[in-house]
């Protein structure tokens, strides 16, 4: 064997070596954003499971009330507009996470829809015929039960998105992040107010 072809060989064999390594370095990296914006996703669905049953349990919760609070309309009202308010966004596409200003507008509604809830459940204090029904009480405790799901999957959420954001901003991971579209999420962000389940205990 030649000198020529010695040197051709490990020149070859040390382009293959680094063309391996940089193989494996974009597919390592890109498989496991993939891995995580999935992770993201997967966790939000979460959060929207858990809003969409507080949206379910309101329409039983407002019967309840309506037979015993028949002179509370304009609480009824709001709570009716804040609930398809907060119903027309519910089912959102996953653009939305890489959209802070779409993810604010859900933020707002759902915090409205939160707010009317507190509203009609102190509606409860002037009648205590009504804080006295069983339907209402069970009522009142599946609804304070799915509060402290959204907080603990909203918690959760905002977990995934820090480690997913996070491994997409690192260098030189937010080259293959830039040049794949992988976006940093956003983040759910509650003031004090609507981080507060409603109050349901009377």
């Amino acid at each position: 064997m030649t000198k020529g072809l010695k040197t051709t060989l490990i020149v070859v064999g040390v382009i293959v070596v680094i063309g391996f390594m940089l193989y494996n370095f974009f597919v390592g990296n890109y498989n496991s954003m993939v891995t995580q914006e999935e992770g993201v996703k997967s966790a939000w669905s979460q959060v929207e499971n858990v809003y969409q049953r507080r949206l379910d349990l309101i329409p039983n919760l407002v019967s309840t009330v309506k037979g015993y609070a028949k002179h509370e309309q304009d609480t009824f009202t709001k709570l009716a507009e804040a609930r398809s308010q907060a119903g027309g966004v519910i089912k959102i596409d996953e653009d939305m996470l890489d959209d802070p200003e779409k993810f604010a507008k859900f933020q707002k509604a759902q915090n409205q829809l939160g707010s009317s809830l507190q509203r009609l459940l102190a509606v409860a204090e002037n009648y205590p015929e009504l804080k006295a029904n069983q339907n209402f009480l069970d009522l009142q405790s599946q609804l304070e039960g799915t509060e402290n799901r959204i907080a603990v999957e909203r918690k959760r959420y905002n977990e995934v998105v820090q480690q997913y954001n996070g491994f997409i901003r690192v260098f030189p991971k937010s080259f293959i992040a830039n040049m794949f579209g992988f976006r940093p999420k956003a983040y759910f962000q509650a003031d004090e107010e609507a981080s507060k389940a409603p109050k349901v205990e009377f």
